[in-house]
């Protein structure tokens, strides 16, 4: 019976590597298509890489003691002499963890620090200002003074600087092929730098829960060559109607909406990341309502 459990066990190693292995196609951060992207995937295979070996070099180990010090007849009675301490074995036993700690954090730090910046020092980025809302994003072209909602445009091989923010709930902008996830927070502003390789479209979410909408607070990366990019620039400009900041509004109520463009941009009139509060006073009294009507429905609650 023993034998049989300790066979079955061996094998689950070699079952999760088969079952990682299928969804690998499923998987777009292993799918990069940016230098964002290619960067944090190489980190990935590293650290999974590095910690497979561990894994296999611990089972190694355990394989050998299993087997040599197992009990014998000839040695069934035998009890191992009292040892006080081993200098070099407390030395291998901490000098090895410091220097997988050492192997992982070094890289990990060095592309940290790296991802912040632009990839291409010589090249201008693009500029997009990213308003996360209940259940929607927002984007805006300061320099092109154009507004999208729930899908951007970009050119390839130019660096993107995402400006983060959001009104309300704290929501996480990701798009798993150009790269990794950062915050975008009510009233302040957070920077996250992508870039696409190649033309192609690349859908992005929201990674951080923000109610019963969240599942499909999602939209749509372009990536285009920079001449189909100002075209589509010029288009825009010409034919895209105005943003009011009564539509605006109605963009920012809670719910779904689908793909919009329009020819100038919200912030106009409002920058979330630096005035929030002091949007219009529709928006304050959206909020105000919102909390009187909690307040009664909990103080309804305490009295039954």
């Amino acid at each position: 019976m023993k034998q049989r459990v300790w066979k079955w066990a061996s094998l689950l190693p070699l079952s999760l590597l088969i079952f990682l292995s299928g969804c690998s196609e499923n998987m777009l951060v292993l799918q990069p298509k940016g230098p964002v992207a290619k960067t944090q995937y190489d980190l990935i295979v590293w650290s999974v890489g590095f910690m497979l070996l561990i894994i296999v070099v611990v089972f190694v180990l355990f394989a050998v003691v299993l087997i040599r010090y197992r009990e014998k007849p000839e040695n069934a009675n035998y009890e191992p002499p009292e040892e006080e301490g081993n200098t070099l074995l407390e030395i291998v036993w901490t000098a090895i963890p410091i220097i997988i700690v050492t192997a992982l954090a070094i890289p990990t730090v060095k592309a940290t620090f790296a991802l912040e910046k632009p990839s291409q020092k010589s090249v201008k980025p693009l500029t997009i200002h990213v308003t996360a809302a209940n259940w929607k994003w927002i984007f805006s072209y300061p320099e092109q003074n154009i507004e999208t909602v729930n899908y951007v445009n970009i050119p390839e091989d130019v660096p993107v600087k995402f400006e983060l923010t959001s009104v309300g709930p704290m929501s996480s902008f990701w798009v798993p092929q150009l790269g990794g996830q950062k915050y975008a927070m009510d009233g302040m502003e957070t920077e996250l730098f992508l870039e696409a390789d190649e033309p192609g479209s690349y859908m992005g979410r929201n990674a951080n829960f923000t109610g019963k909408g969240f599942t499909h607070m999602e939209f749509e990366v372009v990536a285009q060559t920079k001449d189909d990019f100002n075209k589509w620039v010029k288009d825009v400009q010409q034919t895209a109607p105005k943003l009011s900041k009564e539509k605006y509004d109605t963009i920012l109520k809670p719910g779904l909406v689908g793909r919009m463009t329009f020819s100038n941009t919200h912030l106009e009139w409002v920058d979330h990341s630096k005035q929030n509060s002091h949007h219009t006073g529709k928006t304050e009294d959206h909020r105000e309502n919102a909390e009187h009507d909690e307040g009664m429905h909990m103080e309804h609650q305490s009295h039954q």
